[in-house]
């Protein structure tokens, strides 16, 4: 069956409402993006589907773009106080880790394969870095917590260890299609793309709080909209000034996603959504791309690979990054194991087939392969390694209020009424812009006997009755310190 756009809607909506369907069977243990991949391989050419899709230029765009609602998804839900403790830690783990990996891959796959010692640094680059999208999704999907701030350094080091990774991809295919450039040429790229992408995103995440919060659309809806063109021009303004977008829209995510903005709860579930979406649609559009009849021929080489990698070169790697730090031997052999391959290898291998790379066909079905294996294997076995090795942590049942009101992230313990005044220094202001000491919520206001949730463009007004979280009694102290409260 051809791929046209005469079908493009049947079959994709098909394909996606099956997929959602059969994420269900991951309480079975399945990880949800493997059962993506091969949905997306049934489809394909060598599957019953029998679909003919094989178009380089659509696949970089789909995975380009769904990899930047996920690191944006992602970075909105990063907060400053998980990551602090571990944020040095988790650099050092997402650059030199990464490279560990890909130049100890790189020489294995070269003494044992045909591939050059440049297109086995270039597979071994390919290959190097952790999957956000499969992270996320995993660490999120099971009813588990880690000790020892585990799960912060896991997910910090998948979000931001992509631009490493492709830094290092890019990198060795211009070295193949350009063997005579110079080393300082190379050593310029790297400082360019990780200066210019990380301003960037900083710049980008304060714009961009500021910007949602001062301006006014007349349609709610509309805030989302705006979000997400914000989001994409972090990472194209990025990448059009020479830097690398992927770090850019992560730290732009992070900083907005640790600031107030209007309807925060509401949007960072809205891109929650989003990034489930897009990453269906880029691990069904990767298993499409594929064919499994190539896979079989390789499955020796894969397997050697993907034990390299698991049990060699990833330990390696977090070893030596981890070195002196206050993880246990125990947590260390953890993060070891789930440095889970996923999505980002294989649109990493794409660039390589957009090139004219001579085996990239070939490096593009061993990164599949060591992808598939990687989350297959590692996927289906964490809960069971972690409670092994004595890490987890019961996180319990939590319910779904039936009323979702913006709430703040942290629990409140003190509830109090206050009647606004008109010398009161919010007075005639917008909630947005009282800018309201961390730890304050106002949840409701009664107006003239008129009950209403406030959101950020709610003016508070003499004589309205404020309903008032608070996380302690130094937080409302100084809260009335600021509205002026005697």
């Amino acid at each position: 069956m051809e791929f046209t756009f005469n079908n493009l809607l049947l079959i994709g909506s098909g394909l996606l409402v099956f997929s959602v369907f059969l994420s269900k069977t991951t309480k079975y243990g399945i990880p949800v993006v493997v059962l993506f991949m091969v949905v997306g391989m049934l489809a394909g050419i060598d599957g019953p589907g029998g679909i003919n899709f094989y178009n380089i230029q659509i696949s970089k765009f789909i995975g380009t773009f769904a990899l930047i609602l996920i690191l944006f998804s992602g970075g909105l839900d990063t907060r400053y106080t998980d990551i602090k403790p571990i944020v040095k830690r988790g650099i050092v783990l997402s650059t030199l880790g990464v490279a560990i990996t890909a130049v100890l891959t790189g020489i294995f796959i070269t003494y044992t394969t045909v591939l050059t010692m440049k297109e086995g640094l270039l597979l071994g680059a390919i290959i190097s870095s952790t999957d956000a999208a499969a992270v996320f999704t995993i660490l999120r999907s099971k009813s588990m917590g880690l000790k020892n701030n585990i799960r912060p350094l896991l997910e910090f080091e998948s979000g931001s260890n992509d631009p490493m990774a492709y830094l290092l991809t890019i990198t060795m295919i211009m070295l193949i299609k350009n063997p005579d450039s110079s080393v300082f040429g190379y050593v310029w790229f790297f400082i360019k793309q990780f200066a210019i992408g990380g301003a960037v995103g900083v710049a980008m995440g304060y714009a961009i709080t500021r910007i949602m919060n001062r301006i006014s659309l007349n349609f709610d809806g509309l805030y989302a909209v705006l979000l997400l063109g914000l989001a994409i021009l972090s990472f194209s303004l990025a990448d059009f000034l020479g830097g690398n977008g992927f770090l850019s829209v992560y730290l732009a995510a992070i900083v907005l996603g640790n600031s107030d903005f209007i309807h925060k709860r509401s949007l960072t579930k809205h891109f929650d959504a989003q990034a489930w979406m897009v990453q269906i649609i880029m691990f069904l559009t990767l298993g499409l791309l594929v064919n499994p009849s190539e896979l079989v021929p390789l499955i020796g080489v894969g397997l050697l690979f993907s034990v390299f990698i698991i049990l060699v070169a990833r330990p390696i790697a977090v070893l030596t990054c981890l070195w002196g730090s206050n993880f246990t031997t125990r947590s260390k052999i953890f993060i070891s194991w789930v440095g889970l391959r996923g999505a980002v290898p294989i649109i990493l291998s794409i660039y390589a087939l957009e090139a004219g790379v001579e085996k990239g066909r070939l490096i593009f079905n061993l990164v599949f392969f060591i992808s598939l294996t990687s989350v297959l294997v590692k996927g289906t076995t964490i809960p069971a390694i972690a409670k092994f090795l004595k890490l987890n942590v019961p996180m319990g049942i939590r319910k779904k209020s039936t009323l979702d009101i913006e709430l703040a992230n942290k629990i409140k313990s003190i509830v109090v009424e206050l009647d606004v005044a008109a010398e009161y220094h919010c007075v005639g202001k917008n909630l947005v812009n009282l800018e309201l000491p961390h730890g304050i919520t106002i949840t409701m206001l009664n107006r003239n006997g008129h009950f209403l949730v406030p959101d950020g463009f709610t003016t508070i007004q003499v004589g309205d009755k404020l309903t008032i979280l608070a996380d302690s009694v130094t937080t409302l102290k100084a809260f009335h310190k600021k509205i002026g409260v005697a």
